[in-house]
């Protein structure tokens, strides 16, 4: 007769047998794959030191350059480092800036009126064998014989009088300039001359708002900036936009919506696209529009002196 006890511990180790032939039959656990961690974001953008101004007049500046004075004044109000030098000193002046940028790197501004927009060039090219980037320069009917604007620019705006004699430099880039470039011809104001242009309330204001952006602007892909020449209507506001961007056409899109959704004058579209203000559009096609580094505020027309209607020198 078989012990009981023994058919239990039989029974036992036949269970046991038999559970862990189970789990060895069990199919094999798939592998967890390990979460690639994310890129970790771009540091903020910090902001830059404030620019430092330099302002230069043109011949006989004391006399007919006295608005890059009071610009002067307006952009030290404004808190910011800005002297203003005769054109003659041009070389003197851009040997010291680029010392001052070695010691201290700060965003390089240039403004210049008549020949001083000649010398705002001229430095530009200075501080491109130095490998210096220069901010911002603002032209201001420089003289005929202005060179063209360097790589190392990283803005550049010309306002001009295309008729003047005194002035008149529809100042062009090198090939392979990849910056903001906008050109404002003023020939159809006929408030505008050479010896006023400088003076504009408007445009002071206007260059003060982008010199006190230009630290907070974070970098801008190179190739989404189109460059703008436009000729100004008569009796318009001189809108500083520092380059265009395209913009694709939606169903249903017009030039005048278009211009209403930028907050840009619709003259501005017919002439840096060459077409119609009327112009059917295309789903698909993109349209250049100016952009500016602030929302201009609004305003009937150009604030400059008045001045006799007498020809213009």
């Amino acid at each position: 007769m078989v012990d009981p006890r023994r058919l239990i511990v039989l029974a036992a180790i036949v269970l046991l047998a038999l559970g862990t032939g189970t789990a060895a039959a069990s199919p094999p656990k798939s592998k967890t794959i390990a979460a690639v961690p994310a890129a970790p974001p771009p540091p903020p953008f910090e902001p830059l030191p404030l620019p430092k101004v330099y302002l230069f007049r043109g011949a006989m500046g004391p006399i007919f350059s006295t608005g890059m004075d009071r610009l002067g004044e307006k952009l030290t109000q404004a808190g910011f480092s800005a002297d203003v030098y005769e054109f003659t000193l041009c070389r003197l002046i851009g040997n010291r800036a680029i010392a001052g940028y070695k010691e201290k790197a700060a965003p390089i501004v240039l403004i210049g009126h008549s020949m001083g927009g000649l010398c705002s060039i001229v430095i530009s090219e200075m501080a491109a064998k130095e490998n210096i980037p220069i901010s911002l320069v603002i032209a201001i009917d420089p003289a005929h014989a202005t060179g063209d604007v360097p790589l190392n620019v990283e803005r550049f705006i010309n306002i001009f009088l295309s008729d003047s004699v005194l002035g008149g430099g529809d100042v062009v880039t090198v090939p392979g300039f990849r910056g903001h470039y906008a050109s404002y011809d003023l020939k159809e104001n006929a408030r505008v001359t050479h010896i006023n242009i400088e003076k504009s309330d408007d445009i002071h204001r206007q260059i003060v708002e982008m010199v006190t952006q230009l630290p907070r602007i974070p970098p801008q892909t190179q190739a989404d900036a189109v460059p703008l020449r436009y000729l100004v209507p008569a009796d318009t506001l001189v809108e500083l936009w520092d380059s265009g961007v395209r913009v694709p056409v939606r169903r249903g899109d017009t030039m005048e919506s278009i211009a209403a959704a930028n907050r840009v004058p619709l003259w501005t579209l017919a002439q840096s696209n060459s077409l119609p203000e009327n112009a059917q559009l295309t789903p698909g096609q993109t349209i250049i529009v100016p952009r500016h580094l602030t929302p201009p505020e609004p305003a009937a027309a150009m604030a400059m002196p008045p001045v006799a209607p007498a020809g213009r020198k």
